[in-house]
């Protein structure tokens, strides 16, 4: 899948993703016309269907709100690329199914670059610059969380079930 790049720094946290002020409701949509709203005036209303977010270490940290990762999700981001997360905001986004990547892009991707991601190789590919970096997969069961959505469609598909029965 081919995305365009949105960058950021180090330490982006909840508040930036989604300031408090917007955590009246817990609407994807809703949350993502809020997006960054206060860092990145600009993001809720040029993101498009697909982007990446693209970051350094420590993005999400802060308070343990799901609203963050809900927001992004909700304003179409397809996948965020960091050098780490923080541990809260890694579980809540792989629960609601947005995908993540540690992967150390920064120095390498400039804002509004093409890249394609493959998520099942561990490539990401910038079609920019013509280079590619590799990333360690995430474990087969978060990889069949994200498949189907996140956590709660995957328990109310009976996933769990069926993970049990391959054993």
């Amino acid at each position: 899948m081919k995305t365009r790049v949105w960058k950021f720094g180090d330490d982006v946290d909840t508040d930036q993703i989604i300031p408090a002020e917007y955590l009246t409701t817990g609407d994807a949509k809703e949350l993502a016309t809020h997006a960054f709203a206060k860092s990145r005036p600009e993001f809720a209303r040029k993101v498009k269907e697909g982007d990446v977010v693209v970051a350094g270490e420590n993005f999400g940290c802060g308070s343990s709100r799901e609203h963050a990762p809900r927001a992004l999700l909700g304003a179409g981001v397809s996948c965020v690329v960091a050098k780490s997360f923080a541990r809260i905001f890694f579980r809540n986004a792989i629960n609601i199914g947005l995908p993540l990547v540690e992967a150390d892009l920064c120095e390498s991707v400039d804002e509004g670059d093409e890249v394609e991601m493959n998520f099942e190789a561990g490539v990401v590919r910038n079609l920019t610059k013509g280079e590619e970096c590799k990333f360690k997969p995430l474990p087969e069961f978060m990889q069949r969380l994200l498949e189907w959505g996140g956590l709660v469609p995957y328990i109310k598909s009976g996933g769990g079930e069926k993970d049990k029965e391959r054993k």
